[in-house]
């Protein structure tokens, strides 16, 4: 399988893709919307330089999210079963917790650490509700990608803070999961 390009590349399709096949995503219209701007924002830059964060750019080519052909179908299935997953999760989340996120998403005086923050604690808090069977990383990553729907569900202009947001959040806390999930 050939490697994923760019360094949130691989947690922003997997976030991508989740949210699309979730049930219950009343936001697909606005989301599909920041995937072209996000396809057109990376077409614009086709060489492979070092950006400002240090980072290499990452690429999107002809609507798709630059992923070899088999690496962006096992993505799309494994974003399957982990919105199945995040259907069984969801009815645990309550609503008071949703609407605590959302404020701290509401508050610009809030850096995107802070919230980052706020949304691990609220990830490990509900993580005692989940059955012990299931493995730890796979069910933080799907209560991060669940959270980031009930949000986007309440208040769907925060969509592109809490899509970037959860991306970075799954970066930093998930990469290596993901990228062991996807068999890299």
């Amino acid at each position: 399988m050939e490697q994923i390009n760019g360094p949130l590349q691989m947690e922003h399709a997997l976030l991508f893709s989740f949210l699309d096949v979730s049930s219950d995503c009343k936001f697909k219209e606005q989301l599909h919307s920041l995937q072209s701007q996000q396809i057109m924002l990376c077409q614009g830059s086709d060489d492979d330089e070092v950006q400002t964060d240090g980072n290499r750019s990452g690429h999107f080519r002809n609507g798709d999210v630059g992923l070899a052909p088999t690496n962006e179908e096992v993505l799309r299935v494994i974003a399957a079963q982990l919105a199945e997953i995040g259907d069984q999760f969801d009815r645990e989340i309550q609503e008071r917790v949703v609407n605590g996120l959302v404020q701290h998403f509401l508050n610009e005086n809030l850096s995107n650490e802070e919230i980052t923050r706020h949304m691990s604690r609220v990830v490990g808090e509900l993580m005692q509700a989940i059955p012990s069977d299931m493995e730890r990383e796979k069910a933080m990553l799907v209560l991060a990608m669940v959270l980031t729907k009930k949000i986007v569900n309440t208040v769907p202009s925060l969509l592109r803070r809490v899509f970037d947001t959860t991306v970075n959040y799954m970066n930093r806390q998930f990469h290596n999961y993901i990228v062991d999930m996807l068999g890299e």
